[in-house]
């Protein structure tokens, strides 16, 4: 790609990402969230409510899995045990619009238990909480299975369903296992796989799950004129950024970047392209490297055309220097 139009793309793909994560100018009414045990999604709802604050939006909290109001948070509405009517009405008396014109961000941490419930229209129970002035985020765990009374062969899955509705699907993934697919594929090695896709019994999560360094977030955000874009970003974790800025002069404004920006995602190419990377790791019977006592020997030789050249004009005579094991012959050796 070139420099002028990947850099065009640099720009605004991370304005893309800043608008949703602040949800400005109704950019997304519908995000969808799908995360697994490998990552949690709760890093990436805790950035959408510190950003809401900033923006004196107005956070409604639905918890089916929450235990304590989250810190931030305007009104907090517990599902859990309720009622599907109950909360229901309670949630919309929140999102009703107001005179202000003030806008509301309505999260529900689990959409799984919503899922199992029998014969709900998911779609229009999560529509009446959308409006002009309210965008609504939803988290759906895919390692949960759906419950084989809401699975048919003639309908579509929850997720598939649920995808088709939202505007925005965001999959967050752990920035280790990224790094180490990304490691396998340029060596053309098979993908490690990790936690439950490991198909180890007693094993749900793999080593280097819930990175503290941050995520990775893979974005699909469809417009209005029905156009996709996809791309994968990177969100440093609080820690990190809190250590960063201590620097005032390497403070970032916008602490999102694109994965492909990242440097260990660089060095990870950087270290399969390098002359010799692979050499230790190649399966052989006998090494095909030098020692460094080898390798001065092999420079010390002296070839016998290096005399040669030394000499010019004397034709195709040969060169050699007789050794003390060398046997004279006068008949061979004068020709």
């Amino acid at each position: 790609m070139a420099p002028l139009n990947l850099q065009h793309r640099r720009t605004h793909n991370l304005l893309l990402i800043s608008k949703l994560l602040n949800q400005r100018e109704t950019t997304s009414p519908f995000t969808l969230i799908s995360d697994t045990l490998a990552q949690s999604a709760k890093p990436l709802v805790t950035e959408y409510i510190r950003r809401a604050n900033i923006a004196k939006t107005s956070i409604v909290y639905v918890s089916f899995e929450t235990l304590r109001r989250p810190h931030g948070v305007n009104a907090f509405v517990l599902a859990w045990g309720t009622p599907l009517r109950s909360w229901q009405g309670e949630g919309a008396n929140y999102v009703k619009p107001t005179a202000a014109g003030q806008r509301t961000l309505l999260i529900i941490d689990s959409l799984a238990q919503l899922v199992a419930l029998p014969d709900i229209n998911l779609p229009a129970l999560l529509s009446s909480f959308i409006t002009p002035t309210t965008s609504l985020l939803a988290v759906y765990h895919t390692d949960i299975p759906v419950p084989a009374s809401r699975s048919s062969p003639y309908s579509p899955t929850p997720l598939t369903l649920l995808s088709y509705l939202a505007t925005a699907l965001i999959s967050v993934h752990s920035l280790h296992h990224v790094l180490a697919k990304k490691s396998a594929r340029e060596r053309s090695l098979a993908e490690p796989v990790f936690g439950l896709e490991e198909g180890v019994e007693g094993v749900l999560q793999g080593l280097g799950s819930n990175d503290e360094r941050g995520l990775v977030i893979e974005v699909e955000y469809r417009r209005k004129s029905g156009r996709g874009i996809k791309e994968w970003y990177f969100l440093p974790s609080l820690s990190a950024r809190n250590a960063t800025a201590a620097k005032p002069a390497t403070k970032p404004k916008e602490p999102v970047i694109l994965l492909e920006d990242h440097p260990l995602y660089h060095r990870a190419l950087e270290d399969v392209t390098r002359p010799g990377a692979n050499d230790e790791s190649m399966d052989t019977t006998f090494d095909l490297g030098l020692t460094e006592k080898q390798r001065r020997d092999r420079e010390g030789v002296v070839l016998p055309y290096f005399d040669a050249q030394k000499g010019g004009g004397e034709g195709g005579r040969i060169l050699y220097d007789m050794g003390a094991e060398d046997d004279f012959d006068e008949e061979e050796d004068e020709i």
